[in-house]
């Protein structure tokens, strides 16, 4: 039966049934009143009219739960059409009626399984790379992971935690790339003495602990570095690293408050590369025992934002006069070249001298932590 005529036999079934019950507590007091005067008076025709209520009644009854039935469909359907919320769920609030809708209300929803838009990815939280430990030298931990590079193949990325980083949790650490020249290796693979350069800096005072991150080199080519310099978007310290190492550890957030870069003998081209082309990511650069590429370096550090100066220290043992021609070089191609490679700020160490080349290697790292550290201060912190 349509809905409609549902609701009239309905109204009158319930209206009858109420009459005829009204009616039968009438006759059924004035039975009682007879009794108690010992006067006769018929039954029958309370029972009758208690038999037709009841009997309404449950007919009113029986034509309401078809009239639900009937309009349950109807409602499942509104629900849709409005997007009505199961029972218990929360009710959001409608904006006004003179509330400019925003670009998310009006635009279609994607599902949540299927959704790789920009913004959901922005709103997801950083996925943390699992480094494992792998060694502790100079008192500290090594850990390597494996990181998406550039081309998405996975490198090998190690990074090295001082000492003060297990016993300082509270503070966050400024961080040294350390740049290799060696196609597919990490710079720490051929100078295993190189964190004791670091740490060594730290225990005479003369520069705050440092996290260490070295990157496998970019491979492709024997010499990495001259790639770096020619093409700076090969540097191995890319966005998927700094995201990584930032997920995964304590550091200062990347950017030239908190970030420098060290190279060292073959690594050092690398280095100076990179400081020479990002001076807004790292706040300054140390090439240790370089030999450069000058004119291409200086067309570099041409290219490089010309809102933010490069810092570069260019180290090399006393005795090192390739090394030592290298860095003036280098910085007069600098001082030659046009915008912000003219204005870098390039200092050369020269003086270092010891009994063997490695105890020279390990004073001028700890030269260029120190240089790193002075211009990683807290004037430049943020």
């Amino acid at each position: 039966m349509p809905r409609p005529l549902l609701v009239v036999p309905l109204l009158t079934a319930a209206a009858a049934g109420l009459w005829l019950g009204r009616s039968a507590l009438t006759h059924w007091r004035d039975v009682r009143a007879a009794r108690t005067y010992e006067l006769a008076a018929p039954h029958r025709p309370v029972l009758v009219r208690a038999g037709a209520s009841a009997l309404c009644l449950a007919l009113a009854a029986a034509l309401a739960a078809a009239l639900a039935a009937a309009t349950l469909p109807y409602r499942h359907a509104v629900d849709r059409v409005l997007g009505a919320r199961p029972a218990g769920a929360a009710v959001d609030t409608l904006p006004s009626p003179s509330a400019a809708p925003s670009p998310a209300a009006v635009a279609p929803q994607a599902a949540p399984e299927t959704s790789s838009s920009p913004t959901d990815a922005r709103a997801l939280p950083p996925v943390v790379t699992a480094f494992t430990s792998i060694g502790h030298p100079a008192d500290g931990d090594l850990l390597e992971a494996q990181v998406a590079g550039p081309d998405g193949r996975p490198r090998t990325v190690r990074v090295w935690l001082p000492a003060q980083y297990r016993t300082d949790r509270q503070a966050r650490f400024p961080v040294i790339v350390l740049h290799s020249g060696t196609p597919r290796k990490t710079a720490d693979a051929e100078l295993p003495d190189v964190f004791d350069g670091v740490a060594s800096a730290v225990a005479l005072g003369r520069a705050r602990p440092f996290v260490v991150v070295a990157p496998e080199a970019p491979s492709g080519t024997e010499r990495p570095c001259e790639l770096v310099a020619a093409a700076p978007q090969a540097v191995a310290d890319d966005a998927a690293l700094r995201t990584a190492v930032e997920a995964a550890f304590r550091t200062l957030p990347a950017g030239p408050g908190g970030w420098g870069v060290l190279g060292i003998e073959t690594g050092a081209p690398c280095a100076a590369a990179a400081g020479l082309a990002r001076p807004d990511l790292y706040g300054a650069a140390a090439a240790v025992s370089g030999r450069y590429d000058a004119p291409t370096l200086a067309e570099t550090g041409a290219e490089a934002p010309a809102d933010a100066a490069t810092r570069l220290l260019l180290a090399a043992a006393k005795a090192d006069g390739a090394g030592v021609t290298a860095a003036k070089g280098l910085r007069a191609a600098l001082r030659e070249g046009k915008g912000p490679a003219a204005r870098a700020d390039v200092r050369i160490s020269d003086i270092v001298q010891d009994y063997t080349h490695e105890r020279e290697r390990l004073r001028l790292v700890r030269v260029a932590v120190q240089y790193l550290a002075e211009s990683l201060g807290p004037a430049r912190a943020g």
